[in-house]
């Protein structure tokens, strides 16, 4: 069917951008919040969004006027009666959901679509409140949704198959790529990536590595957009929280059970920028304890001499000594360093070193490891030109731990026939601004290398969804570097 005349409910951020992007496709759009306040309040972001655009040489003052002029905004549901599709994006609890599309289903005429903008949320459960469970869908855009190009559709086991083709056929036609899914918890994006992003408190929480520590291993490490916790904060740790709890519920996975640190943060309160605190806008970060620089040496191992010698070499060029009796032995990792430290006459002095990308280099701490020897390998990678991420000796550091099972998820998302490997890593680039896609990622590291890892992260943790999954195994059994595209 055409969509010419859409309704929106619930005008915050999300809603807002959502009316704006249907007005841009030059849609009328009519706009609905609960009472003038609010309503005040989405203009208010209608206006500041397109005034931004403006500004930034996006939109011409006439185009502007153009498409604030194609909104109409109102108190009244009523006012949907004759529009031809319907997104909400009211608060993510259930109930909420399921009273407005009693309600819609009373006011709108019959052939009028539903959209849930749910990120998590069961669809299904949304569309049985109605008398028209065949035309409710999920349509999930990611915000900024003036400037993501995602969109995820979400039908059900009783969505008319015309409904999605018809909603996919729209998302095009606002400038969108669609992912098309069936009615599973988090959908694609986020069914991957809150997992990680919960990790990355667990890890925090273990004390294997500090916020600001993990947040640059990701975002100079792996080129992230954000790191985990600046993301959380942005996205609302309420939100994430609420999500979590939503996958838990549905899977029973020990990993998507929200962590401690995040409810009691949410508890608190602190729930990131919409309450000005939350991971970030506490204390500043400690500082460092000053190293006295002094002789080093770096141990190679196999696989990694090359990338070694460089770091040498790096250090030599800045005026300091490799020694047979160094005062810091940087070993390049490649295993637990304890059993590398153990060797040495004085395991105190030495620092493990994993090299990611070409910015950051993890400089893992023993047991046995001395603050002095940490210390100085921090200055020394610094001097480097590299940006040192103190951790723990615990399998994968900080960037394997929180990458691998990423990677494991999705593999495991594709096997099950949910998604295809084109539509996850469209997803992951588009609604996260990722530079990659897991699958295109995996093959990038090698299937060995990641499956070797995750090896390592279950003989460790004992988590079962961090064992490989069955397909990643036998490609690497099979000596296959690429996944077979279905």
């Amino acid at each position: 069917m055409a969509f010419e005349r859409v309704g929106v409910v619930g005008l915050g951020t999300m809603g807002a951008g959502i009316a704006e992007v249907f007005a841009r496709a030059g849609l009328r759009v009519i706009g609905v919040e609960a009472d003038a306040e609010a309503l005040a309040r989405g203009r208010g972001h209608l206006e500041r969004s397109t005034g931004k655009a403006m500004d930034r040489g996006k939109l011409a003052p006439g185009q502007r006027d153009e498409i604030l002029g194609r909104i109409t905004l109102t108190t009244s549901r009523e006012d949907l009666r004759d529009v031809d599709l319907v997104v909400e994006a009211i608060p993510e609890i259930l109930d909420y959901k399921i009273s407005l599309f009693k309600d819609l289903d009373r006011i709108c005429e019959p052939e009028t679509v539903l959209a849930t903008n749910t990120s998590s949320l069961s669809v299904t459960a949304i569309a049985a409140a109605t008398g028209r469970p065949d035309r409710v869908v999920g349509m999930h855009f990611f915000n900024p949704a003036p400037v993501m190009r995602l969109v995820e559709v979400v039908g059900t086991v009783v969505t008319a198959p015309g409904v999605v083709s018809d909603i996919t056929a729209l998302a095009g036609r606002l400038g969108k790529t669609a992912v098309a899914v069936g009615d599973r918890a988090g959908f694609v994006v986020n069914r991957l990536l809150l997992p990680y992003l919960n990790q990355a408190a667990v890890l925090m929480e273990l004390g294997v590595a500090g916020r600001d520590d993990i947040d640059a291993a990701m975002r100079l490490g792996v080129g992230l957009p954000m790191g985990p916790f600046a993301l959380l904060d942005l996205i609302g740790l309420d939100t994430a929280y609420e999500v979590m709890g939503v996958l838990f519920d549905e899977t029973r996975d020990r990993r998507h059970a929200p962590s401690p640190l995040l409810r009691e943060l949410v508890t608190a309160g602190l729930l990131g920028r919409k309450t000005g605190r939350g991971f970030y806008g506490d204390s500043p970060p400690k500082e460092p304890v000053k190293s006295r620089l002094g002789t080093f040496e770096v141990v190679g191992s196999e696989g990694d001499g090359a990338r070694g010698d460089g770091l040498e070499e790096r250090l030599r060029a800045a005026g300091f000594k490799s020694s047979g009796d160094p005062d810091v032995v940087l070993r390049l990792a490649d295993r637990p360093v304890i059993e590398h430290a153990v060797r040495l006459p004085d395991p105190a002095r030495m620092v493990g070193v994993h090299l990611v990308g070409d910015q950051v280099a993890e400089l893992v701490s023993t047991a046995l490891t001395s603050e002095d020897a940490a210390a100085a390998a921090r200055d020394l990678v610094k001097i480097a030109g590299l940006t040192p991420v103190p951790c723990k000796d615990r399998a994968g550091f900080v960037v394997d731990a929180l990458l691998f099972p990423y990677l494991n998820d999705a593999v495991r998302m594709y096997d099950s026939g949910y998604a295809s490997i084109e539509d996850i890593d469209a997803a992951m680039r588009l609604g996260c601004g990722y530079p990659a896609g897991p699958f295109e990622m995996l093959e990038s590291f090698g299937l060995a290398r990641v499956r070797d890892g995750l090896r390592a992260l279950y003989a460790e943790y004992r988590e079962p969804a961090f064992a490989p999954a069955p397909l990643l195994d036998q490609l690497v059994i099979a000596e296959v570097s690429e996944f077979p595209r279905r």
